[in-house]
């Protein structure tokens, strides 16, 4: 079975035009120590059949940084396939009034040392930060990559 994710990504538009999202650096043993291509929209499974996309984006937004996801008129950008499989839909949003400072991240419980019998509790994401759309490609996981190239289409043809 494909694995389905929803996710929302934030973008402001600088006064030189510049435009720039925000973006999380996934927790955990695994990414701690990784910048590049450790940086994921917001974003979380959820089943197709049971839940709306962008309800389910919401849905994660508020559990994965703790934080209302921005007010604002909401566009789909599209759906995006991994190597793997994996689909993940992109809704945005402008996010120029968005504030993080205060997030709360969410939790997850896992096996930590491997094979130790032991479960630790990590941040699902250890951070967020508003960047401009080439650190963002460098940062973002190379499935989600697309998602910018669409953000900026959109952005260039609004004429903003």
């Amino acid at each position: 079975m494909v694995t389905t994710s929803a996710g929302i990504l934030p973008y402001r538009i600088a006064a030189d035009g510049t435009v720039s999202a925000l973006v999380a650096h996934m927790g955990g043993p695994y990414w701690s120590a990784k910048d590049e291509g450790a940086w994921s929209i917001v974003k979380g499974e959820f089943d197709p059949d049971g839940e709306a996309a962008l309800d389910a984006a919401r849905r994660e937004f508020r559990e994965e940084l703790g934080l209302e996801p921005p007010d604002g008129e909401y566009a789909e950008l599209g759906t995006f396939s991994y190597s793997s499989g994996k689909r993940v839909t992109v809704f945005v949003v402008d996010g120029s009034a968005f504030d993080a400072s205060d997030a709360v991240f969410g939790e997850f419980e896992m096996e930590w040392p491997p094979r130790s019998g032991r479960t630790a509790s990590f941040p699902e994401v250890d951070r967020v930060e508003w960047v401009d759309l080439d650190r963002a490609r460098e940062l973002l996981v190379k499935g989600q990559r697309p998602a910018l190239d669409r953000l900026d289409e959109l952005v260039r043809a609004s004429g903003r």
